[in-house]
């Protein structure tokens, strides 16, 4: 990979074209991404995410950023932590899985502390100090150049601050990672064939966390790009891993 170029799943493709490309993928499984979370991790999702809620430290009163938070689940799990006195930004750079967030939680009630943003992580519209907490859920992989989101985070966390990363990660046992390559080469792009009839897509979603730095390398990520502490858990044996980045 040069300056001009990044990496698409297991492709290279030039840097202006990625996000683009990446747009084309969720706009196509919008409809359904929530189905195939399911289906792909056999419904774990829900308790890695529920994890990950519970290491953000959320309080009532906190303005919380949901970036790339897509269908809005995180949002929804959220909203009851921070009570009416606190708010909920929901953003996303794609508007197909914006508007599915939007409207699932619409569904469910009108709740007028929550916003909705589309934006680029890597220019967040956000003025500085302004989140208590900042969550990416399964988002950070699919950004161009992590290290300029990571840097918009720290800005518009407030001090005191915490960002909670949970992304799919690289297993530690040998034996595991073995089962989980068959798994998700040879059955992922099926199933997403025949649930969301998209077998591309979800190809470039497999690759994709091939593509993502490891907990140790992500971990280093978040202080060379201003975090003043950092670290890292592991889920489901490094399947998914939950990182967290706090700001003093």
């Amino acid at each position: 990979m040069n300056d001009q170029t990044t990496h698409f799943g297991y492709q290279q493709v030039p840097v202006e074209q990625k996000v683009a490309r990446v747009g084309d993928v969720f706009s196509s499984v919008a409809e359904k991404y929530d189905i195939m979370n399911d289906f792909m991790s056999f419904g774990l999702h829900r308790i890695w995410k529920n994890l990950a809620i519970s290491h953000l430290l959320v309080r009532a009163g906190h303005r919380v950023l949901d970036l790339a938070g897509g269908t809005g689940d995180l949002t929804l799990k959220i909203r009851p932590i921070v009570g009416e006195t606190g708010e909920i930004v929901l953003s996303d750079i794609n508007p197909e899985m914006l508007t599915v967030g939007k409207n699932r939680i619409i569904n469910k009630g009108h709740f007028t502390n929550i916003r909705y943003v589309e934006a680029n992580a890597e220019q967040l519209p956000f003025p500085n100090n302004h989140f208590d907490r900042v969550i990416i859920g399964f988002g950070l992989r699919n950004v161009t150049h992590k290290e300029k989101a990571l840097k918009e985070i720290y800005r518009v966390l407030a001090p005191g601050g915490r960002l909670i990363i949970l992304e799919f990660s690289t297993p530690t046992l040998k034996t595991l990672k073995q089962f989980y390559d068959q798994y998700s080469f040879k059955l992922i792009p099926k199933i997403g064939k025949w649930v969301a009839q998209d077998e591309a897509s979800y190809q470039y979603l497999v690759e994709s966390i091939r593509m993502h730095p490891d907990q140790s390398t992500l971990t280093n990520m978040l202080l060379e790009n201003g975090f003043d502490q950092a670290s890292h858990v592991n889920l489901s044996s490094g399947i998914v891993a939950i990182h967290k980045g706090d700001k003093f």
